[in-house]
């Protein structure tokens, strides 16, 4: 099984045109309707659904509310090395910005484990640039060895790997694998992406599926907002998604929404994405998943994620630092991208129980399977 085939069923054209085409009849017809398909996805995404904002949101709380309560799964990313094979263009590790690069050894990472766990963290997002020969295989297998004993998730955001490296890491505690396609229009992605291993399109659109055949607890997916049409590529991630639920349906699934942050490959975003765009896009997936854990970063500023929570989304970081020992051993270096939000998990946590929400700071599946 392969998701290529569905993929090039859909044509970037094509759908896109199909998108901007929805009425607002179809409007109707998408919100009134008990289970919601792909095509009214479309209709939710497109310019015609704005001025039923109010509605798609208050049907999207109401939802969130049945499938996950009053609780909001708070996470931190640590980040390993900044090394990185790749050039993309938009990002701060890229290959050809000349900046100190460093990866942590044991020691390092046990040090900023520390320090999250000061903070009441029990669910780490590991992070590396994508380097193979300083960052393969093997360093990720030490620092989940390293990890395990004092966390109780271990999630992975690093550079795809074969079906054969994830089965060696899954036993070593790996939880959840993010692997974002950036981009779905093919052309743009070989843009953005003109060196390295990742400008292989191919092989990171397959990841997904080695994943599933690996067995993997959870993978999130998502694309890079700001490096082309924000509504087709979000319907590629739900035609995705679609796939990947009905082929490897006991793996979890999350989606993110991460805008084009400034970083050192300082580029401009093609497509300007507003909160608006953002609000109604989270209201949309809600509305044709009710099961998807939806993800917000510290990209997006304090007043947006305090008003976000109530409009389906599931979690959230706080506390995060984009940089390689970042929290303790190196806080000067060089960050990815500028996050927006940088206020204390404590804060977070105490403005997610102003508004009645619980914050969640462990794995509730990862500890009932213990």
């Amino acid at each position: 099984m392969s998701f290529q085939p569905i993929f090039e069923a859909h044509p970037w054209d094509d759908t896109k045109r199909s998108i901007y085409a929805k009425t607002t009849a179809d409007v109707e017809q998408a919100l009134c309707a008990p289970k919601r398909t792909l095509e009214d996805f479309k209709a939710l995404i497109s310019p015609a659904a704005v001025p039923y904002l109010e509605q798609m949101a208050q049907l999207s709380n109401q939802l969130t509310l049945k499938r996950f309560g009053n609780t909001v799964q708070l996470y931190v990313p640590l980040y390993l090395s900044n090394e990185c094979q790749n050039i993309c263009t938009y990002c701060g590790f890229s290959l050809d910005n000349a900046i100190r690069r460093h990866t942590l050894s044991s020691v390092e990472i046990l040090r900023e484990a520390a320090a999250l766990k000061e903070w009441g963290y029990a669910h780490v997002l590991l992070v590396t640039g994508e380097a193979n020969q300083t960052v393969g295989v093997e360093y990720l297998r030490n620092a989940l060895r390293t990890l395990r004993p004092h966390f109780a998730h271990l999630s992975m955001e690093v550079q795809p790997l074969s079906q054969v490296d994830y089965e060696l890491l899954i036993p070593e505690g790996l939880n959840t694998v993010l692997v974002y396609q950036e981009t779905y229009h093919q052309e743009d992605y070989k843009k953005h992406h003109p060196k390295g291993k990742k400008s292989n399109f191919q092989y990171r659109l397959d990841t997904p599926d080695r994943l599933g055949r690996a067995g993997i607890h959870k993978m999130g997916l998502g694309v890079l907002f700001g490096l082309e049409d924000w509504r087709t590529d979000s319907f590629f991630t739900a035609l995705h998604l679609s796939y990947l639920e009905k082929t490897y349906w006991q793996t979890k699934y999350s989606l993110s929404f991460p805008r084009l942050r400034p970083a050192e490959g300082l580029l401009q975003p093609k497509v300007e994405m507003t909160d608006r765009e953002l609000v109604q896009l989270i209201c949309a997936y809600r509305l044709l998943n009710e099961e998807v854990e939806l993800s917000i970063s510290t990209r997006e500023t304090p007043t947006f994620r305090d008003h976000i929570i109530r409009l389906g989304i599931t979690s959230m970081s706080a506390g995060s630092k984009t940089n390689p020992g970042g929290y303790v051993v190196e806080p000067a270096s060089l960050e990815q991208f500028e996050i927006s939000d940088e206020r204390s998990p404590a804060a977070i946590a105490a403005m997610l129980r102003r508004q009645g929400y619980e914050p969640v700071w462990k794995d509730w599946d990862q500890a009932l399977s213990s």
